[in-house]
C-alpha cells in the first residue's frame, strides 16, 4: 500500500473507510459499462454462467482499481479442509517486449486458478497422480485488497470435479434451501420474493496476552492452548471483568482492529469484555451466510495480525486455559426473503402468523431429527473440552423457545384457544391464537439453539471453527423439512385444514427437543434421556453420525454432497481430531522432560544445598521447610515421570491402529487420560515450586499481563 493511500485512510471519515478495499456493488457501477454491470449482477443474483467477454471486462477493471491502491499481485482466496483460508500470489505483471512489463489481468485468471492441491486434505478423494486442484470464482462473494493483494474469492475441486473446500457445499446448501423455501411461498401467495437467504451474525470470542509470554510457552504456540498451569489466585469469580472499562492497550487494539474490519466491508459492530480475565468479544451485523462466512474467516486473520501489531497474542482456541471460560462463537441464523421479510418473526396477521408457525416447525423438527448432524457440525478436540463445562451448551442438542410460544404450540398441538392478556386475538387457519408479540423471548444462556425472537442463536460452536460447516448443515435440514412440507401441502385439497394438522402433528412428534429449564443440571441430562436426545460427548463419538445412512442420504437427495465427499469429510476431521490430541500430547511430553523437571531438580537441588548449609551452621536452625518441600516435589517428580512415561508409550500404540475411527477411541480413551494425570502431577509441583524456578510464565502472568 502506498503511502499516499495510508495517509488517505487515516483522515478518512468512516463511511468513506467502510469498504474502501472491496471491490463492491458500488466500485462495479462506477467502473463498469452498463451492460457488464447488468450481466454480472445476474450471474451474483441468479446463478447465470458468465461470458468470457463480460469476465474479461470485469478482470481489468478489477486490476485497475487495484493498481491504483498500490496492489501488484492476485490471488484465488479458498478455503481448505484445514479450517483456515489459502492463497497462491501471482503478479499483475506481464512482459512487454526485451525489458519491459505490463500489468495484465485476464478474465481467464479471474474466473479460473490452478493450485497444486496435493498437500491439502483430501480424505481420499485425490489420487497421487492428481495433484491438480482448481478454483473456481465466487462472483456472490466481492473480491478484496489484503496486505497489498488483490484477493479473489472462489471455490476449490479436485481434478475429478469433487468439493475440496468447504464454500462449495455451502452454496449448494444456500442453493436448496431458497428453492424448497420459495415453494412454501408460493403456498401462500407469496409471488413477489424471488430469492429467500439464510442469514447469519456470529458473534467471536478471543483471548489476548502479550506476545512475550505467548513465545515463552511451548504449548501455546504448537497447540493454541495451555497443557500445564495451576490456577491463579483470581480467575473470574468476582465477574469484574465482564463488560468492565477496557484496558488502554486493548482499546488501542480494537479501534486498530476495526478500521481493519470496516475496510474490509466487514459489518463488525459490538466489542466488549467477556466472562474470563483477558476473553473479548466482537459481534457483527448480520449479513448473508456466504458473505458472513468469508468475514469470520477474515476476522480471525486480523484479529491475529493486529493483536502482533501491538505486542499481544490473540488466542482464538477453544479452551486456552483450565479452570475459566473458553471461547465460543454463536451462530446467529435466520432466514430472509429478498423483499426484506424474516421468515423467523411472528407477523401482524393470521397469514403472516400461520407462515412463521409453518417456518418455525420446519426448524424443530430438522432440530430433532438431525440433532446428531448439529453435534457434528460443532465437533473439534478444542470444543469437547467446553462443552457442558458450565461455560457452553452441553453436548445433548436441545431447543429453547421460551415459555410464552412453547404455550402456544401446546395449545395448537391440543386444539385449544391461548389467551393472553392485554392482546388481540386473531385466528390462523381454524386456530384460535394471540398476535404473538414479537421478542418476547428470554436469552436462555445454557442452550444450545435458542429462539431469540426472529432468529436461533446456536451457541455450541468453538471460537476457532469456520462457520461454513454449522449452516452447512442448518440450511440442508432445514430446506429438507421444507420439502418434506411443500410435498404434502402443495397436493391438498383444502390448504387450511391440511396446514393446521401439518403444524399440530409436527409439534406433537418433535417437542421433545423442546427444553426452556437449566441445560447445566443434572436433572436435564436424566431427562433428555428419558426423552430419546443424544448425548453425544466427545468428537469421536459425534463424528461417525456424518456417515450414518439418513444423513448420507439427506445430503445426496439434496446433492450437497456426494457419498465420496462425505466419507472423504469423515477420515479428514476424524484424522484432525488424532493429529491434534497426538501434536497436544508431544508437546506435554517435550515439556515434561526438557523444562518442568529439570527446573524441579535445580529447586530440589538449590533447597536441599539450603538444608546442608544450615545444618553446617548450626544442628539447631529447622530446615523443616526446605526438607519438606524437597520431599513433596520428589513425590510429585516420581509421579510425574511414571505418568509421562506411560503416555509415551500409549502414543506409540495408537500409531499401531490401522484405521482412524479405532485410533480416535484410542485417544479419546487413553491418551486424554494420560494427558490428564501429566498435568496434574506437572500443576501439583508448580503450586510448590518458586516461581523463579518455574520455566515458564503461569496463569497470572498470562490472563493479567495486558493494560
Amino acid at each position: 500500500m502506498t503511502e499516499q493511500t495510508k495517509k488517505a485512510e487515516a483522515t478518512a471519515s468512516i463511511p468513506e473507510l467502510f469498504g474502501s478495499m472491496v471491490f463492491n456493488d458500488q466500485v462495479m457501477k462506477e467502473r463498469l459499462p452498463k451492460d457488464t454491470y447488468k450481466a454480472l449482477r445476474r450471474t451474483m443474483e441468479l446463478g447465470k454462467k458468465l461470458d468470457p467477454s463480460v469476465a474479461n471486462v470485469v478482470a481489468n477493471a478489477m486490476k485497475d482499481w487495484a493498481v491504483e491502491k498500490g496492489v501488484t499481485h492476485f490471488t484465488h482466496w479458498f478455503q481448505p479442509m484445514t479450517g483456515i483460508t489459502a492463497e497462491k500470489h501471482d503478479s499483475f505483471i506481464c512482459p512487454d517486449g526485451d525489458s519491459a512489463v505490463i500489468m495484465e489481468f485476464s478474465g481467464k485468471e479471474l474466473v479460473k486458478g490452478e493450485p497444486d492441491a496435493s498437500s491439502f486434505p483430501s480424505g481420499g478423494l485425490r489420487a497421487t497422480f492428481e495433484a491438480r486442484g482448481y478454483t473456481a470464482w465466487d462472483p456472490s462473494s466481492y473480491a478484496f485488497i489484503k496486505e497489498n493483494t488483490l484477493c479473489i474469492p472462489t471455490v476449490f475441486c479436485s481434478y475429478g470435479g469433487e468439493a475440496l473446500d468447504k464454500k462449495t457445499p455451502l452454496l449448494r446448501s444456500m442453493e436448496v434451501i431458497n428453492k424448497q423455501a420459495l415453494r412454501i411461498l408460493r403456498l401462500f401467495g407469496d409471488t413477489a420474493t424471488t430469492r429467500v437467504i439464510t442469514t447469519v451474525g456470529p458473534e467471536q470470542e478471543y483471548f489476548l496476552v502479550d506476545a512475550e509470554k505467548f513465545r515463552q510457552r511451548e504449548d501455546l504456540m504448537l497447540c493454541g492452548r495451555t497443557l500445564f498451569g495451576a490456577m491463579a489466585p483470581k480467575g473470574q469469580e468476582l465477574e469484574d471483568h465482564y463488560f468492565g472499562t477496557i484496558k488502554p492497550r486493548v482499546a488501542k487494539f480494537m479501534e486498530d482492529l476495526d478500521r481493519e474490519l470496516w475496510k474490509l466491508g466487514i459489518f463488525v459492530k459490538t466489542e466488549h469484555n467477556e466472562v474470563a480475565p483477558a476473553q473479548h468479544e466482537l459481534a457483527p451485523v448480520f449479513t448473508d451466510t456466504n458473505l458472513a462466512t468469508d468475514h469470520n474467516q477474515l476476522t480471525m486473520e486480523i484479529l491475529k495480525r493486529v493483536a502482533a501489531r501491538h505486542g499481544m497474542a490473540c488466542l482464538l482456541h477453544e479452551k486456552p486455559f483450565e479452570g475459566i471460560n473458553g471461547s465460543g462463537k454463536h451462530n446467529n441464523w435466520s432466514i430472509s426473503t429478498n423483499t426484506g421479510v424474516n421468515l423467523l418473526e411472528p407477523g401482524d396477521s393470521p397469514k403472516e402468523n400461520a407462515q412463521f408457525l409453518l417456518f418455525l416447525t420446519a426448524v424443530i423438527k430438522a432440530v430433532d431429527e438431525y440433532q446428531d448432524l448439529l453435534r457434528v457440525a460443532v465437533a473439534s478436540a478444542g470444543n469437547d473440552h467446553r462443552l457442558g463445562a458450565n461455560e457452553a451448551p452441553p453436548a445433548i442438542v436441545s431447543m429453547f423457545l421460551g415459555d410464552e410460544l412453547t404455550e402456544i404450540l401446546k395449545s395448537i398441538e391440543n386444539g385449544t384457544p391461548y389467551s393472553q392478556r392485554d392482546a388481540e386475538v386473531m385466528k390462523v387457519g381454524v386456530h384460535i391464537l394471540p398476535r404473538f408479540p414479537k421478542d418476547t423471548t428470554d436469552r436462555n444462556r445454557t442452550s444450545p439453539f435458542a429462539f431469540t425472537g426472529n432468529k436461533f442463536e446456536f451457541r455450541m460452536l468453538g471460537s476457532d471453527l469456520s462457520i461454513a460447516g454449522p449452516n452447512i448443515i442448518l440450511n440442508t435440514i432445514v430446506a429438507e423439512e421444507l420439502c418434506q412440507f411443500a410435498d404434502q401441502l402443495e397436493g391438498a385439497e383444502h390448504f387450511e385444514e391440511a396446514l393446521q394438522e401439518l403444524i399440530r402433528k409436527t409439534i406433537s412428534e418433535h417437542k421433545r427437543i423442546i427444553f426452556n429449564g437449566n441445560n447445566y443440571s443434572e436433572e436435564w441430562v436424566a431427562e433428555a434421556e428419558k426423552r430419546g436426545l443424544m448425548n453425544l460427548r466427545t468428537t469421536a463419538d459425534a463424528l461417525p453420525s456424518f456417515i450414518a445412512e439418513k444423513n448420507l442420504a439427506l445430503f445426496t437427495k439434496h446433492k450437497i454432497f456426494t457419498t465420496a465427499e462425505l466419507h472423504s469429510r469423515y477420515e479428514i476431521l476424524m484424522e484432525v481430531y488424532c493429529k491434534k490430541l497426538h501434536i497436544e500430547a508431544a508437546t506435554m511430553v517435550d515439556m515434561v522432560h526438557r523444562q518442568i523437571l529439570p527446573a524441579i531438580a535445580r529447586y530440589s537441588c538449590d533447597l536441599t544445598r539450603t538444608a546442608l548449609e544450615k545444618r553446617q551452621l548450626s544442628s539447631d536452625i529447622p530446615c523443616d521447610f526446605e526438607l519438606g518441600t524437597v520431599k513433596e516435589l520428589s513425590e510429585q517428580a516420581s509421579r510425574l515421570r511414571s505418568s509421562v512415561v506411560e503416555l509415551e508409550d500409549d502414543l506409540l500404540t495408537a500409531e499401531e491402529f490401522p484405521g482412524v475411527t479405532e485410533r480416535a477411541a484410542h485417544y479419546r480413551d487413553v491418551v486424554l487420560s494420560d494427558m490428564a494425570k501429566v498435568r496434574e502431577a506437572a500443576d501439583g509441583a508448580e503450586v510448590v515450586t518458586a516461581k523463579a524456578y518455574w520455566p515458564f510464565p503461569d496463569y497470572t502472568d498470562l490472563l493479567y499481563s495486558v493494560m
